[in-house]
């Protein structure tokens, strides 16, 4: 298993783990990201596509892997993606810049 899908599974057992704890919270959580990332106004890919920019911005591996797949899995291309993460570079800066490493990481796996 490549390192990105790995990450995947770390988030999803640890949201397991703490819905032992907060199964409430949790379960409020995972409803409140199904309905935001449904289709609205703005198609879910689109939604995945902005998902991705602001994982970028918040230097977070974890939801960059989660939202690459989600992206891809909604239709999303490479180029979409990576201009997209272009977009998170002009808001980020170098910093997210670097976090573009996770983008390719998450596309060779996926693709």
């Amino acid at each position: 298993m490549g390192e990105m899908k790995e990450s995947v599974d770390k988030v999803m057992d640890m949201m397991k783990e703490l819905s032992k704890y907060e199964p409430e919270s949790m379960r409020d959580f995972k409803s409140f990201m199904g309905k935001v990332l449904k289709e609205g106004t703005l198609d879910t890919k689109t939604k995945e596509l902005i998902a991705i920019g602001t994982s970028i911005t918040a230097r977070c591996k974890y939801c960059i892997a989660i939202h690459v797949d989600k992206a891809l899995k909604s239709g999303a291309r490479k180029e979409e993606i990576m201009e997209a993460a272009t977009v998170a570079i002009l808001m980020g800066g170098g910093p997210a810049m670097t976090y573009i490493v996770e983008v390719k990481k998450a596309l060779d796996e996926y693709l």
